[in-house]
C-alpha cells in the first residue's frame, strides 16, 4: 500500500548509502577537518553562488534552525515567521530555547509571509519599545509547510524589505530541493538575500544530515562556538558531510526533488475531479492538502494506505506527502482505492 505520511518515512537513497560506505575507510581528522567536509565547503559555495559561504553539518533540522537563529538574535529580540511555520509549531520551543528570544507568528495566505503583515508588526512593535521584543529576523520556509513555494519576485521583495529595515533573513530549507525544482531556477536565485540557510537533506534521501549554511560572511565568526555548544558538532563529521556531498553531486538533490514533485502532481491530477475532493492549497512542491469524504478516507486507511488527517485545515482535511521513493505504482494503487 502507499505511504504518503511524510517524506521522513522514505529510505536512504542508494547513492547516499554508497557515499557512507565509501567514507568508512581509514583514519581522518575529526570535527570537520576531514577531506570530505572540506570538499563539501567548495561544493556548497559553487551550488549557491556564494564564494564566502561556510557549511556547518548538523544532525537534524530543528537544531539547524535553532543554531541559525541563535547566531542572528539576542534574547530580547524576535523572529518573524508564519504562524504555520515549522519553527513555530513543530520544534517544541527549541528555537526559543536556543535563542532566548521570541517567535512571532504572522498570517499570510498559503503559509507565506507578506510585506504587509511584517510591516504592520514592525511598526506596532517598535512603537511600543522597549516593552516588546525587537524584531531582528524574518524566517521564510521554502517550500512552505502547506506545500506552496515562494516565487522569486516574492523572495526578492521580502529580502529587500528585510535589509531596508535592518533585519536578517533565515530560510528553513528542509524541502529546498522541492522548491528549487518547482521554480526551475538556479539554487543561487532562491537564496539571494538570505543570511543563513538551513539546508535539508533528511527529507530528500539522506539518513540524518542537514547543514547550517552561512551565506552572510559577517555571521561566520563565532558560529563554530554555537555549533559546538549546542552538541551539533559531529566528531566524525565525514559521515554527515558525505551524505550532503552525495546529494549535491551532479544535482542529485534536485532530481529527487523533481521526482517527488511529479508524484504529487500526479496525485493532484488523479484526485482533483473526484466527487467530494477539494484542494485546500496550490500543489507546488511535494505536499497536498485536501478534503476527502470521510467514507473515502476510512476506506483508504482500512486498505493500509498511510497519510495524516489535518484538523488544522478543517474537519475533513488530510495531508499527503510524496518523496523521491514514491513510485507511479504507489500513486496508481492509491487512486484506484479512492
Amino acid at each position: 500500500m502507499a505511504n504518503f505520511a511524510s517524506d521522513n518515512t522514505a529510505p536512504v537513497h542508494p547513492k547516499v548509502m554508497q557515499a557512507l560506505i565509501d567514507a568508512n575507510s581509514g583514519n581522518v581528522p575529526a570535527y570537520g577537518h576531514d577531506p570530505i567536509t572540506e570538499k563539501l565547503q567548495e561544493t556548497v559555495r559553487m551550488t549557491f553562488g556564494a564564494p564566502q559561504a561556510r557549511a556547518f553539518p548538523v544532525f537534524n533540522g530543528s537544531a539547524c534552525n535553532g543554531l541559525a537563529l541563535a547566531r542572528m538574535i539576542r534574547p530580547y529580540e524576535s523572529i518573524l515567521a508564519h504562524r504555520q511555520s515549522h519553527i513555530n509549531n513543530d520544534e517544541c520551543g527549541l528555537p526559543e530555547f536556543f535563542t532566548g528570544g521570541k517567535i512571532i507568528g504572522l498570517e499570510g495566505d498559503h503559509a507565506k509571509l507578506t510585506i504587509a503583515s511584517i510591516g504592520d508588526l514592525i511598526e506596532t512593535t517598535l512603537g511600543h519599545a522597549p516593552h516588546t521584543s525587537r524584531p531582528k529576523v524574518i524566517s521564510l520556509t521554502q517550500s512552505t509547510e502547506l506545500g506552496t513555494v515562494y516565487a522569486l519576485d516574492e523572495l526578492n521583495a521580502l529580502t529587500a524589505f528585510a535589509k531596508a529595515h535592518g533585519l536578517y533573513v533565515h530560510m528553513d530549507g528542509a524541502r529546498l530541493a522541492n522548491a528549487v525544482a518547482s521554480l526551475g531556477c538556479a539554487p543561487a536565485d532562491v537564496v539571494a538575500g538570505v543570511d543563513i540557510l538551513s539546508f535539508g537533506g533528511t527529507k530528500n534521501g539522506a539518513m540524518l544530515a542537514e547543514a547550517a549554511i552561512i551565506l552572510n560572511p559577517d555571521l561566520i565568526e563565532d558560529f563554530a562556538y554555537i555549533h559546538k555548544r549546542a552538541g551539533q558538532l559531529p566528531s566524525k563529521a565525514r559521515y554527515v558531510s558525505a551524505q550532503l556531498q552525495a546529494l549535491l553531486d551532479n544535482d542529485l538533490w534536485l532530481d529527487l526533488g523533481r521526482h517527488a514533485n511529479a508524484m504529487a502532481s500526479a496525485l493532484r491530477e488523479g484526485l482533483i475531479d473526484r466527487a467530494g475532493v477539494g484542494l485546500l492549497h496550490p500543489v507546488e512542491a511535494n505536499e497536498l492538502f485536501l478534503t476527502l469524504p470521510k467514507a473515502t478516507a476510512d476506506r483508504l486507511f482500512a486498505r493500509g494506505h498511510r497519510f495524516y488527517n489535518w484538523p488544522a485545515e478543517g474537519p475533513d482535511a488530510y495531508r499527503l506527502v510524496t518523496s523521491f521513493a514514491t513510485s507511479e505504482d504507489d500513486v496508481k494503487i492509491f487512486l484506484d482505492d479512492c
